[in-house]
């Protein structure tokens, strides 16, 4: 039997059209049948605040739940002034608290991005790794970001780039093996 490791997937824009939640459907569909996706939404997180930490907000709730019952974590995100997005650095917040239920802590994690910058998005993701690695988390090395091409109109046809697509499915495989090999708990195929 194989196992199967569920995997969160938190995308770092809110727009309906983000290129980089085409990204993050195409990297599950090359994905090994291992990891099981589901997408964490960042949109109803108010902004962290300590004052609400004693009464948390529903929205709060349901993605730390959704975030601490990941066997990894898979990081989608733009990268805007050279850094990563607000909503997305506020929900690594709300779920870093309190310290003692940190959901990051041991959590085997992984990033990726596109944005038409010639350098993709390497700063974003380099303070995502800044970040988390404060948290405890365990970073997948290696980078995977990627120039924004206008033909990408849909995961399907990001995954029509040939290169691109072998490129995104060797990360989805490595990723896949550095779950399995931290992850502590899994369920049975």
């Amino acid at each position: 039997m194989s196992k199967t490791f569920d995997v969160a997937v938190l995308v770092g824009s809110l727009r309906r059209e983000s290129t980089n939640r085409r990204l993050a459907e195409a990297l599950t569909r090359v994905a090994p049948p291992s990891l099981a996706f589901y997408f964490v939404p960042l949109e109803e997180l108010p902004m962290y605040n300590g004052d609400l930490e004693s009464n948390r907000p529903d929205a709060v709730q349901r993605f730390v739940a959704a975030c601490a019952r990941a066997d990894g974590v898979l990081f989608v995100t733009p990268e805007f002034n050279r850094s990563l997005p607000g909503v997305l650095k506020n929900a690594i917040d709300w779920g870093s608290r309190p310290p003692d239920k940190n959901v990051w802590r041991d959590k085997p994690v992984a990033s990726c991005g596109t944005t038409p910058g010639a350098i993709g998005t390497s700063a974003a993701q380099l303070h995502l790794r800044q970040v988390l690695g404060a948290l405890n988390a365990f970073f997948l090395g290696g980078e995977a970001y990627l120039t924004y091409k206008p033909a990408w109109a849909n995961a399907s046809a990001i995954l029509q780039d040939e290169p691109t697509r072998k490129f995104l499915q060797a990360y989805m495989e490595r990723f896949a093996q550095f779950v399995g090999k931290l992850a502590p708990r899994s369920t049975q195929a």
